[in-house]
């Protein structure tokens, strides 16, 4: 079976979507990508935190390809006195709202949980906000970077004595925490028919993206704790190791349990594997660590990283090379899993993307339709969701009502 003809699991789902931001925006897109119906509505004129990344001149917002895909857009004027009241209409027949507008805007737009909730008891209430939908910070700006470097984890990332690390990997934890949310609730609404709201933020993303870490430190704590170690003083040389090989590229060792790995081990390096410095584990870690990362660290610089990478997968070794973004570009593999996907596009060719980090045998993920341009489905969503007539539609873009398509 093609994976065009596959059903779709949540095409039963309308999602109306008032993402303004990248991390909020994936969120609406992983439910696209299963078949729900997303239909985006923005104000017209405003811009999007995936069209900050355009250069000057350019016409491929690569972003929208990741916030946008498998989504409709509409664009209204939200002062225009029927332009409130169709965005009112569509959330009443919406299964899920998705936002990340402050909270004081949707209370003022009356779009806020209690009275959405109150009049569409069944709706779920989906929201992305910075620290969480309690305190006092609730509706501080949602920057991903301001949440990571709250979470404790920034300072434990570089070498000692260089500058706290960004992670910028929260805002994508939060879409995906979004989207589990979305579900559960969903599959609650199946068994209830009460909708609820689902709260993700930057904030609890960044922390549980953190969380091996922040839950050893709950459980011990104490001053410095996971403070940044430098590479050469690691407690286990042959675990959460990095090694430069002779043209510059990085190496890393993950096995903690050195005696499982030690005959393989010490062959390609060339050590006896009965040396009485290094022949047992706590040789290797402790009383001898120092000796045998020198050792280790000379060796690698003996060889070229492909060279080491093919020594490492002949003798099964849990080892391999640290990579920059061209290789999962190009991996065969990723390609293959849809972890990367190639569409044509009219205006650019042969376009790469992120794909599906999700896999799925009978209702697999799809790209059914790339990033509209903005306001290019008003006509379509109105017609078919709301029921309007053509001449309808012609007239409230006439009037100015409708964003013009195309148009930020």
């Amino acid at each position: 079976m093609s994976v065009m003809q596959m059903h779709a699991a949540l095409d039963d789902l309308l999602v109306v979507d008032f993402s303004r931001g990248l991390w909020s925006g994936v969120a609406g897109a992983f439910l696209g990508d299963f078949g729900a119906r997303v239909i985006h509505i923005a104000e017209a004129g405003e811009r999007f935190e995936w069209e900050e990344s355009l250069v000057e001149g350019s016409e491929w917002d690569y972003l929208a390809d990741l916030a946008q895909r498998n989504k409709q857009s509409l664009r209204v004027r939200f002062d225009d006195a029927q332009g409130k009241p169709l965005a009112d209409r569509l959330i009443a027949r919406a299964d899920i709202l998705l936002t990340d507008w402050p909270l004081a805007r949707n209370q003022a737009m009356g779009w806020d949980p209690e009275t959405l909730c109150r009049s569409h008891p069944s709706l779920i209430y989906a929201r992305c906000t910075p620290f969480g939908p309690l305190g006092l910070e609730r509706d501080a700006p949602a920057i991903d970077t301001l949440a990571a470097a709250r979470s404790g984890v920034m300072p434990t990332l570089p070498q000692p004595g260089q500058p706290p690390v960004i992670p910028e990997m929260g805002g994508m934890f939060t879409s995906l925490m979004l989207g589990l949310g979305i579900m559960t609730a969903v599959h609650h609404r199946a068994e209830s028919g009460e909708g609820q709201v689902v709260d993700a933020s930057l904030f609890g993303a960044n922390m549980y993206g953190a969380s091996l870490e922040l839950q050893a430190y709950l459980a011990i704590q104490g001053d410095g704790f996971l403070g940044p170690v430098s590479r050469e003083d690691v407690g286990n040389p042959m675990s959460a190791a990095l090694y430069m090989t002779r043209d510059e590229r990085w190496v890393t060792l993950t096995m903690p349990d050195t005696d499982r790995w030690w005959a393989a081990f010490s062959e390609i390096m060339g050590i006896d594997a009965d040396d009485p410095l290094f022949d047992d584990h706590e040789k290797r870690t402790d009383l001898h660590r120092r000796e045998f990362r020198q050792r280790i660290e000379a060796v690698f610089k003996t060889r070229n990283a492909d060279e080491w990478r093919a020594l490492f997968h002949a003798k099964s070794l849990s080892a391999d090379l640290v990579e920059e973004f061209d290789y999962p570009a190009n991996d065969p593999s990723a390609l293959e899993s849809r972890y990367i996907m190639e569409r044509e596009d009219p205006r650019h060719g042969v376009v790469a993307s992120v794909g599906f980090p999700l896999y799925m045998t009978e209702t697999p993920a799809q790209l059914r339709k790339p990033a509209p341009a903005p306001g290019a489905d008003s006509g379509q969503v109105l017609r078919e969701v709301l029921g309007l007539r053509e001449d309808e539609v012609e007239a409230l873009r006439a009037q100015g009502t409708l964003g013009e398509p195309g148009s930020s």
